[in-house]
């Protein structure tokens, strides 16, 4: 085995498939989304190179895309701060349970296995005012008609809509499971003699979760916010989905649904893959931000 590891032919034949395949699926197409960015590309039309035209278009005169900046901004915050703090609560209550933790690890899991697009369905007929939330309210006598309550889906006042805080609320009912999968997973690996030496020491629960717990897990902490910040920038599908289109004009859009748009529905293709660039910097940006800010250290569990 040491020495097939020292033999540069055989190392490389092995990295070769996976090489290829990242080089054909994600290197490639985002250079060529890159390049698209400085040109006026439509279909069965001639590209044209125009510099940073898209780009200077995007930021000066493109309201929808301030709209969609500062709804994906707000899914940002929304998502690794609740992902956060329920994923971690969560993890901590089943990891101390010993009856039914499987059973409920597998309902949390559940919705984030489901296909977004039909939960984004399902969800929309359960905010539509007729129906769902609003019925429940007038069936127990809170409002006295189903159209008199809240417009979830419908109301566009305010600097964030309150559908968009309805479809973030649902993204973390979806994929809060993800988090505390990924949180009990690392608290699994932390040895119990660690513990039992705390609380022989006189240390509480709650004291043992702070100075423990929080400090061994970080790693995973940063691993699991940048999931979250990735996910909910290119968030796609319970916008698309939720809300019926053109109702809300620009409002409800976030960067995503801007180039979708864009890009296929008005066939600029180069200016999506501007959209998609800009995208693509705040993913990198926002991930190299958190593993700052939350810094890890190695420590033997």
């Amino acid at each position: 085995m040491d020495k097939l590891l020292r033999n540069k032919k055989a190392i490389l034949l092995f990295i070769a498939p996976a090489f290829i395949l990242f080089t054909a699926v994600l290197f490639y197409p985002v250079c060529r989304a890159v390049y698209f960015s400085f040109c006026n590309y439509k279909v069965n039309y001639p590209i044209e190179f125009v510099g940073f035209k898209n780009y200077v278009l995007l930021f000066t005169k493109d309201k929808t895309m301030r709209i969609a900046l500062r709804n994906s901004i707000f899914f940002l915050l929304f998502s690794c701060v609740s992902q956060l703090v329920f994923g971690l609560l969560l993890a901590a209550l089943l990891t101390n349970i010993k009856f039914g933790r499987n059973l409920f690890k597998n309902i949390y899991y559940l919705p984030c296995v489901l296909s977004s697009a039909a939960l984004g369905l399902l969800w929309m007929f359960v905010f539509t005012p007729k129906l769902g939330i609003n019925q429940m309210m007038a069936s127990f006598g809170w409002i006295s008609d189903c159209t008199e309550g809240p417009q979830w889906l419908f109301n566009t006042d305010g600097y964030i809509i309150l559908p968009i805080i309805v479809i973030s609320v649902v993204a973390l009912w979806q994929y809060v499971g993800q988090s505390m999968m990924l949180y009990m997973a690392q608290i699994s690996g932390i040895s119990n003699d660690i513990y039992e030496a705390a609380y022989i020491d006189g240390a509480t629960k709650t004291q043992a979760f702070v100075k423990i717990t929080l400090p061994l897990i970080r790693p995973m902490v940063a691993t699991a916010m940048s999931l979250n910040a990735i996910g909910s920038l290119k968030f796609f599908d319970l916008v698309y989905n939720m809300i019926p289109e053109g109702f809300l004009g620009n409002r409800a859009h976030v960067l995503a649904t801007h180039l979708y748009d864009q890009a296929f529905k008005y066939n600029k293709l180069g200016y999506g893959s501007a959209i998609g660039v800009v995208l693509l910097v705040m993913c990198l940006a926002v991930t190299l931000f958190i593993n700052k800010v939350v810094k890890c250290e190695n420590y033997e569990m």
